[in-house]
C-alpha cells in the first residue's frame, strides 16, 4: 500500500459514515480513525528492533505495580541521557514530529516515573501528515523524556530511557 492510496483511503472515510478502517496487507497494518484527528500507521522498515507503529483501537493497559529498584528521575527534560544501570532507551523509527498526547487538550499518554508495560502507546509521531502511535518495546519506568512536546526528531534520536 502506499501514501497515495492511503491518502485515497483517508477521502473516502471523510466523505462516508465509516468511523474506522483497519487493514493489513503484507505485513504493513493502517488504522485510520475520523474524529478530531485522522490517524494512520504507515509502515517501518523491519530492523534489527522493530517498532510497533499503530495500537488496537481502545487498548488500555491496566498498569500493576512491580517491583523495580528506584532511581532517581530526571528533574527535567534533557538533551543527554540520565546514566542509570539497567535501562533501555526507546528510539525514533522515523523522521518527524513528537506529540505527547493523541490531542492537544488530552493528557500525556506517559509521564517521568511513570511504569510502561510493552504494547503501551507511548507518544505520537507525525510524518507526512499521519499520525503514527509509538508503542514500548519494553517494560519498566519511564526515567527521561528526551524531547520537547512538537519537537521534530530524528531516526533513531532517543525519545525515552526506560529503566527495567
Amino acid at each position: 500500500m502506499n501514501l497515495k492510496e492511503i491518502e485515497e483511503l483517508i477521502k473516502i472515510i471523510d466523505e462516508t459514515e465509516i468511523s474506522e478502517l483497519n487493514l493489513e496487507s503484507d505485513g504493513v497494518k493502517v488504522v485510520i480513525r475520523k474524529g478530531p484527528s485522522v490517524f494512520a500507521g504507515v509502515p517501518v522498515m523491519a530492523s534489527t528492533h522493530p517498532q510497533p507503529v499503530v495500537a488496537q483501537a481502545g487498548a488500555q493497559p491496566t498498569l500493576q505495580p512491580a517491583p523495580i529498584a528506584e532511581a532517581p528521575l530526571a528533574t527535567t527534560k534533557a538533551l543527554e541521557p540520565v546514566l542509570l544501570e539497567n535501562t533501555e532507551t526507546i528510539t525514533s523509527p522515523m523522521v518527524g514530529t513528537f506529540y505527547q498526547s493523541p490531542a492537544p487538550d488530552a493528557p500525556p499518554y506517559v509521564e517521568l516515573g511513570q511504569l510502561v508495560k510493552v504494547g503501551q502507546p507511548v507518544c505520537i509521531l507525525e510524518a507526512m501528515k499521519l499520525m503514527n502511535e509509538i508503542e514500548s518495546e519494553v517494560e519498566g519506568k519511564i526515567v527521561q523524556i528526551m524531547v520537547e512536546n512538537g519537537q521534530p526528531v530524528e531516526f533513531g534520536q532517543p525519545l525515552f530511557i526506560i529503566q527495567k
